[in-house]
């Protein structure tokens, strides 16, 4: 008896699980359905009752039918989203990357288990609400790019167990509270580009190991806490462009794991502490636009990993320390706009990575040393506004990566040097202007056929500017002026389209742009009288006047005509077709172009979405066929637009400057157009679309045939065009397969190139704030630096190679929560997986050399993709391998 009432009650509780468990799946589908409904989730089969297995869904192990994870990131939605409060046992949401607007609701604060929720880059708007204080398990909080406004409400308080708390690029403001340095658990907090003021709290750090802080662009004041550095565990501190004074803490000498230091554009005064040398792992240090001063310590050469050193615009004095030599990893010395003195210091010049040495503005004297291009790989050299004198060196033709010359405002003597001409990658400017320099213009200047600006004016240059300079086919900017010149200015477009100022201060000079005439002329019916040029060329400029506006008018008319005729067949047209876009600007930078570009037509195909080819990072793609036959791909940028229409003469110089750069596998733009506030690009257009599409969508195709060589020579053509961005100092912001178009001979060519100089106009940086990338190809250490660099291009490169060799997208749910292409990759070895496994079949399994050539290629792809930036091969070395693979 005992035995069948236990029995009985045994099944009554399996009744009653069995039942509460189908009371709760009902409870959560019906959830699931009204959240798909609101919010459109493409992909989730809303008549299935097995929502587990819908993607972006991940249910307890324990009990299957409650959901626990919810990742929605990227898929653009947009909607209410308070409806997934009532899934109450989620640990996990993700909402980023989508177009929700409003406020966050205040709901989500019920949500008692959640211990991860990021609602990162969209549009919520209003304050962070206060409910959210209630989430005791939440461990990392991310409500970064957004339009939030208000403080930091007191009740997130209760978020004791937080360790990554990022809420930056908002306009958020008021004080940091106090409270935040009362989290124990703290690893991460990010609260730049806000509106914050006050002083950091005191305590920020005496708490909890915190490894990263990123405060910049504030409107904070008062000075570096010293508890930052407390536990010693920091190992990213960025506070630039804020209020900042007092002096840099000695304690934070003793974080030997901090490897980067930015605290630039602030009001910091004093020295750099003197055991700097102390912190082994520092690899930036950037410092510029403060009021810091004493000598440079000489502890920074025992910073073995220091790449950058940025101690521009302050009042160091002194020397530059000769143990400074000893920094085999220094790429940029840049010490602008101090009080240093003394000669060019020649240790420096034996750092075999120096990539840029800035010394310009200083009290620098004695000559410009023979050995200045000791260094192979030096392509900046910046030595204007200074006190050096003597000759230029001839020697200084060495240095053939030159891109940036600027010896500018000195007391150098002596004639230029031909061999200037020998660096032929000179791109950015030449400048040897207000120096003492005489004799002629070398004419192996005009051999410097990259060059974009020349500066040699005041001077005391002499003789004819050589015919030879026409050479110089992408020269924008020239200045001449306050030299002893003479003779005719040669007929070449860059000097006829300067102003006349660029020539004025020579009083031998003549010829266009100047109005002095050079006099040549004619002897008429045998009379003496001299007939100017200008003259004969005014008279024949009226008569094709003249005949160019007849011509005008009887072809409007023509069209009129034709135009009436068609509306008159077609009827009404619509408003749309009626409303004409102002067009603003726009340009064509080929002249054999001009005639076959209807920026009407441009504008047209943009506003109609079934043009659009693709979607990116900074930009939508459109196809427009123009009235001629000829079809273009035109981009229509994103976020950045009001900025760069405010900087229409910056922009358009920039745009110039990238037509003008030649490179087999880069797109460069052929023109431009802006109406209202949006900037059109203007590209040829590849008929066989972009590098994606053939991966992900052309080969999935019945038709396709398998061809590995065709994808080993892309990824080749696609590491060549980076390659040469890197040689020009131009870093790529978005590296993807959606960013490489193939031609109708599949060669491949980087696109979106000129973003990273439109972003900012005036001075093309490579450093931005906005997440630069498309997911996937993110490197992993953009999310604590927010720098673009070029090894993150080098990762970003090698995710396009493994898509090469998989055929897989960079994200992919069949990888599993939270890993990407990358990751699942690198863990093929702790799955049991051999490397054949990883490689697609239908390529590796054709013959055995394609599986060979794949498997050494998939060691590159493993080389880029490292975790650390330093271990990554360079571009020229990646390119070096493939080509070796190949040859294999």
């Amino acid at each position: 008896m005992v035995t069948l009432r236990l029995f009985t009650v045994l099944l009554v509780g399996l009744w009653l699980k069995s039942y509460f468990g189908t009371v709760q799946a009902l409870h959560e589908q019906a959830i699931l359905e009204a959240i798909g409904k609101e919010l459109a989730i493409p992909g989730w089969d809303l008549n299935s009752t097995d929502f587990c297995s819908w993607h972006s869904i991940s249910c307890s192990s324990s009990n299957n039918s409650m959901v626990e994870r919810l990742n929605l990131s990227g898929f653009r939605l947009q909607g209410n989203v308070t409806l997934i409060s009532e899934l109450k046992g989620l640990k996990w949401l993700d909402l980023s990357n989508n177009n929700f607007q409003g406020s966050i609701p205040q709901a989500f604060g019920n949500l008692s288990e959640l211990q991860f929720l990021d609602l990162s880059f969209n549009m919520f708007r209003n304050s962070i609400p206060g409910e959210l204080g209630k989430l005791k398990n939440l461990r990392a909080l991310n409500l970064s790019n957004n339009l939030l406004t208000g403080s930091i409400p007191d009740e997130l308080e209760g978020m004791e167990n937080l360790l990554y708390f990022q809420i930056f690029t908002n306009k958020l403001s008021g004080f940091i509270p106090m409270w935040i340095g009362n989290l124990t658990n703290l690893r991460v907090f990010a609260a730049y580009e806000n509106e914050f003021s006050g002083d950091i709290p005191v305590n920020l750090g005496l708490h909890s190991e915190l490894l990263l802080l990123n405060l910049h662009s504030n409107q904070l004041e008062g000075t570096i806490p010293e508890s930052i550095f407390a536990m010693e565990k920091l190992e990213f501190l960025v506070l630039t462009n804020n209020k900042l004074n007092g002096t840099i803490p000695d304690s934070i000498v003793n974080c030997k794991g901090l490897s980067s230091i930015r605290i630039g554009n602030n009001k910091l005064i004093g020295g750099i502490p003197k055991g700097i040398g102390n912190i082994s792992s520092l690899t930036y240090f950037e410092a510029d636009n403060n009021t810091l001063s004493g000598e440079i310590v000489s502890g920074f050469a025992k910073c073995s990993n220091l790449t950058l050193l940025n101690l521009a615009s302050n009042g160091f004095s002194g020397t530059i320390p000769s143990e400074f030599g000893e920094l085999n990893n220094l790429q940029e010395l840049i010490v602008p706009g101090n009080n240093l003195y003394g000669e060019i210091p020649t240790s420096v010049l034996r750092c075999k990575n120096l990539n840029k040495l800035d010394l310009s503005n200083n009290k620098f004297n004695g000559t410009i040393p023979r050995d200045i291009c000791n260094t192979t790989k030096l392509q900046f050299l910046l030595l204007g506004q200074n006190s050096l004198k003597g000759d230029i060196p001839r020697e200084i033709g060495n240095c053939i990566k030159l891109l940036e010359l600027q010896m500018g405002s000195n007391y150098l003597t002596g004639s230029i040097p031909s061999e200037i001409g020998h660096m032929k990658n000179l791109q950015i400017s030449l400048n040897l202007s207000h120096n003492h320099l005489h004799g002629q213009l070398p004419k192996d200047l005009g051999k410097l056929d990259k060059l974009v600006s020349l500066d040699v004016s005041n001077n005391q240059l002499s003789g004819n500017i050589p015919l030879e300079l026409k050479g110089m086919l992408s020269l924008i900017e020239v200045n001449f002026s306050s030299n002893q010149f003479t003779g005719p200015i040669p007929a070449f477009a860059p000097f006829e389209k300067s102003l006349n100022s660029s020539f004025l201060g020579n009083k031998g000079l003549c010829g266009e742009p100047l109005s002095s005439d050079c006099g040549y002329g004619f002897e008429h019916n045998g009379n003496h009288h001299r007939v100017s040029y200008r003259l004969i060329l005014a008279v024949v400029g009226s008569g094709l006047a003249i005949f160019t506006a007849v011509t005008v008018v009887v072809l409007l008319y023509m069209m009129r005509e034709k135009q009436e005729k068609t509306t008159m067949e077609a009827g009404n047209t619509t408003d749309e077709t009626c409303s004409k876009p102002v067009i603003i600007a726009g340009n064509v930078f080929d002249e054999n172009l001009k005639q076959a570009i209807d920026f009407d037509s441009v504008v047209k195909a943009v506003r109609k979405d079934t043009n659009k080819i693709s979607t990116g990072t900074f930009s939508n793609v459109y196809r427009a066929d123009m009235p001629s036959g000829m079809i273009l791909s035109v981009k229509s940028l994103k976020s950045m637009d009001n900025t760069i229409v405010h900087h229409q003469s910056k922009m358009i110089r920039e745009l110039e400057k990238l037509s003008k750069l030649c490179h087999d596998n880069l797109t460069r733009p052929i023109g431009f157009a802006i109406y209202e506030d949006v900037v059109l690009l203007l590209h040829q257009y590849y008929p066989n679309g972009t590098l994606a599409q053939f991966l992900h969508e052309f080969s999935q195709k019945p038709e396709y045939e398998p061809d590995w060589p065709t994808r080993l020579s892309i990824a080749i053509g696609v590491a060549e065009g980076l390659a040469f961005l890197h040689h020009v100092a131009i870093i790529h912001l978005d590296v993807s397969s959606g960013n490489v178009f193939l031609d109708s001979k599949f060669t491949p060519l980087v696109a979106e190139v000129e973003i990273s100089r439109l972003l900012d106009p005036s001075r093309g940086t490579a450093s931005i704030s906005a997440v630069a990338g498309s997911f996937g190809y993110i490197p992993p250490e953009y999310a604590y630096t927010m720098q673009v660099t070029a090894p993150g291009n080098v990762y970003s490169y090698g995710v396009v190679l493994l898509e090469i060799l998989t055929t897989r997208l960079p994200v992919d749910e069949a990888f599993g929560e939270g890993v990407d292409l990358v990751r699942w990759v690198h863990g093929a070895s702790a799955r049991g997986e051999t490397p054949e496994q990883i490689l697609d079949a239908r390529l590796s399994t054709i013959s055995f050399a394609w599986r060979k050539e794949m498997l050494a290629t998939l060691k590159v792809a493993l080389m880029c993709t490292d975790t650390i930036p330093a271990k990554r091969p360079r571009m020229k070395k990646v390119i070096e391998m493939l080509q070796e693979v190949t040859q294999s």
